[in-house]
């Protein structure tokens, strides 16, 4: 009967665990609600002026690398393949609806060793910031070869730096 206690004991403290995970989620929905929309990918992209393969880590608010944001499956991790137009930047997620992030929104670009609860070798995932509306966010991605982080920051600092400022300015 010990042993029924405990194992009863045990699925009752993960049950608990799991409702305040849960309830935790769905008030950090409810914070980010004001959010808005998230951009529409482009019917006609330009061709990529790069493409990586690798893991989509999530997004979070700008500098705040623990603070994952809920709203439109930002939060989740995944594999997927992002890429790097004329238009903006495409995360194509698998399992997930694509994020597009325009040009004139994306503000910098830098590598990090974490964020949100996955952490790599010593600057091992590339950061897109970019603004939401009214907030400014960052979205991490881990290319799956080690090759393609460097020309992926030189293709997201041209795009930087070729995006018309009013853009990002007004948050188009």
């Amino acid at each position: 009967m010990d042993k029924f206690a405990s194992f009863l004991l045990v699925v009752v403290l993960a049950a608990v665990v799991a409702g305040l995970i849960a309830l935790g989620w769905r008030n950090r929905l409810k914070r980010q609600a004001g959010f808005g929309q998230l951009p529409e990918v482009p019917g006609q992209l330009s061709p990529a002026r790069l493409v990586a393969e690798g893991q989509y880590v999530a997004t979070t608010t700008a500098g705040d690398w623990l603070d994952r944001v809920a709203v439109h499956g930002l939060g989740f991790r995944g594999n997927a393949e992002m890429s790097v137009h004329a238009e903006g930047v495409l995360f194509d997620r698998q399992g997930g609806a694509p994020l597009f992030v325009p040009a004139g929104t994306v503000t910098d670009c830098h590598s990090a060793s974490g964020m949100a609860g996955k952490f790599v070798e010593k600057d091992g995932l590339v950061v897109v910031s970019w603004m939401l509306g009214e907030h400014e966010l960052d979205t991490g991605f881990r290319t799956r070869r080690a090759a393609d982080k460097q020309p992926l920051l030189e293709a997201l600092q041209e795009l930087i730096s070729a995006a018309p400022q009013a853009d990002a300015d007004s948050g188009k």
